[in-house]
């Protein structure tokens, strides 16, 4: 089997994470899968320990209906991921948004997420 290209880990990291945030099982156990205990995760100067991530789900949980993940750039090596990609998401009171993410990270060693330093923008369409 070979290994997924960048573009295809960062689709594929993000895509499934998000289902299994949004079928509702236990958002502990599905952050322990993908990041690693002492993740430190800052978007636009906010950063959230593993404690804050899981709390940040609650609200996914309830408002996210559909989302997709368009990966523009990746590059990835062993233990380093950078990547450009939108987050397209409609939610449950009808709106939809979308989101440029730059992000920067660091991969434990099992693939799961260490840290991330990550810029956002607001790209919905008006």
């Amino acid at each position: 089997m070979s290994e997924l290209s960048a573009r295809e880990f960062v689709a594929d990291f993000f895509d499934s994470f998000t289902r299994e945030v949004v079928a509702g099982g236990d958002a502990e156990a599905a952050v322990d899968r993908y990041y690693t205990p002492d993740v430190e995760q800052t978007a636009d100067g906010v950063t959230l320990d593993r404690q804050r991530l899981v709390a940040h789900l609650r609200p996914i949980r309830k408002n996210l209906l559909t989302w997709e993940y368009d990966v523009h750039e990746a590059i990835r090596t062993a233990d380093r991921l950078a990547a450009r990609f939108t987050i397209h998401a409609q939610l449950r009171q009808g709106r939809t948004i979308s989101t440029e993410v730059y992000l920067f990270g660091e991969l434990a060693p099992d693939g799961r997420m260490r840290r991330t330093t990550q810029a956002t923008r607001d790209v919905t369409a008006r």
